[in-house]
């Protein structure tokens, strides 16, 4: 074994050598230029679930932690951005399953905020407008950013726009993998089942809301915008049926 490493070597550092002085330039080139666009521009990652079990005192993203996203691997990916998600699934429409996905909401923003409040406070911050991106990458701090995913947990209270805004929030979807109380969800084409024929009247209510505060409207789960894209959701995909969601 040790002697096919040793011959494997070999034949890789002649495969170097023969390697034109101009090529290895070349390649030394790119990376610099890239090193060099990437000094000048902020990277974000625009969509990363969080599981609230991450977020304690003993176990939390100031470690490097067996998840998609940490601190450590932000900073060793050159990570600046990360959209820490408040996913909640589709439930009951009524007093019940709202009560319980306002708390499932609730409690992945108490989570977001003890990371950089409590957990890692000198290494990451909450930015809510690119200003504050701005200034906390001059301080040398990867910044935590809020989405929403699923406007199932506001209930049918419009003042919780206001409260989710307060909180952080920047982007939101109206719906997930199932009909709410907002809009019809993109499944409804897979299962030709429609609750609203697109986006109800209190969805529209709240769209207002989210324009008034300056929260995004995240479309890649309601039902479809075909002008955009001829395809169930937002983005294309052969085949979205074998995907599974999956909660850091």
């Amino acid at each position: 074994m040790k002697k096919m490493i040793f011959l494997v070597g070999l034949n890789l550092l002649w495969l170097s050598c023969q390697q034109s002085p101009s090529e290895n330039n070349t390649d030394a080139q790119l990376i610099q230029k890239a090193q060099k666009i990437h000094l000048k521009t902020t990277t974000l990652d625009t969509h990363d679930d969080i599981n609230v079990k991450n977020f304690t005192d003993s176990i939390n993203y100031s470690q490097d932690t067996d998840t998609q996203v940490n601190l450590p691997k932000m900073e060793s990916g050159a990570l600046d951005v990360a959209w820490f998600i408040v996913y909640t699934g589709q439930g009951d429409l009524n007093e019940e399953g709202y009560k319980k996905a306002t708390d499932n909401a609730q409690a992945k923003f108490d989570a977001i905020h003890r990371l950089v409040k409590e957990y890692a406070p000198n290494k990451i911050g909450l930015a809510t407008s690119s200003k504050d991106v701005d200034s906390l990458n001059r301080l040398g701090k990867k910044v935590a950013m809020i989405g929403v995913e699923n406007a199932y947990p506001l209930g049918e209270d419009l003042n919780e726009v206001k409260r989710y805004f307060d909180q952080g929030a920047r982007y939101m979807s109206l719906a997930h993998n199932g009909h709410n109380q907002f809009s019809d969800s993109n499944t409804g084409e897979f299962d030709n089942t429609a609750k609203h024929n697109g986006i109800s009247e209190l969805g529209k209510k709240v769209i207002d809301s989210m324009n008034y505060y300056g929260i995004m409207v995240d479309i890649s789960h309601p039902s479809g915008a075909r002008a955009l894209s001829d395809h169930p959701r937002i983005w294309t995909t052969n085949n979205c049926s074998g995907l599974k969601k999956v909660e850091g």
